[in-house]
């Protein structure tokens, strides 16, 4: 379609565009562009990146006072594309009635989409900045609550992020 809402069809084409070579054109300047452009490279591991708080690292669970966000509804898990997620909730006697008995990510399924913050009610997942990820067997990459809890102070910069991006 044209700027003007008017179907272009072929014939409306003039000879060079139906040639393709200004498109092609196009294509080689921005390439040509992007090869003069300065390159970045860490000198990994003496130099490390440090991630904006945009970036999706490995996903985990918000530790608040000494006891974590989640209320075990289960929508991470059911989002999650890779199914890597399990939850199994149990009643409480705090406030919040339930919370996972059994909160599990397999890290080697996990394709860190971002499904599993976005759907979270709680705000009790979120995608930290660790991307750091090496496992020697696959039972080692079954991360549980005790290596996804992570405390508050630590996310703040993502979940200031997510406040003012969502």
């Amino acid at each position: 379609m044209g700027s003007n809402g008017k179907i272009i069809r072929k014939k409306d084409l003039n000879f060079w565009q139906r040639m393709y070579i200004p498109e092609i054109a196009k294509g080689l300047r921005l390439t040509i562009t992007q090869m003069f452009k300065p390159k970045v490279t860490y000198q990994y591991p003496d130099e490390k990146f440090v991630p904006p708080p945009s970036f999706r690292g490995r996903p985990v669970l918000v530790e608040e006072q000494g006891v974590e966000r989640c209320v075990a509804c289960g929508l991470c898990s059911r989002v999650c594309p890779a199914l890597a997620i399990e939850v199994q909730a149990s009643e409480t006697e705090l406030e919040k009635e339930r919370y996972p008995i059994k909160f599990e990510i397999n890290m080697v399924r996990c394709i860190f989409c971002g499904f599993c913050e976005e759907v979270c009610p709680e705000e009790a997942i979120v995608m930290s900045n660790e991307y750091e990820l090496v496992f020697t067997s696959q039972e080692e990459a079954i991360f549980g609550k005790e290596k996804l809890l992570t405390p508050i102070e630590k996310l703040r910069p993502r979940l200031e992020w997510l406040k003012n991006n969502r």
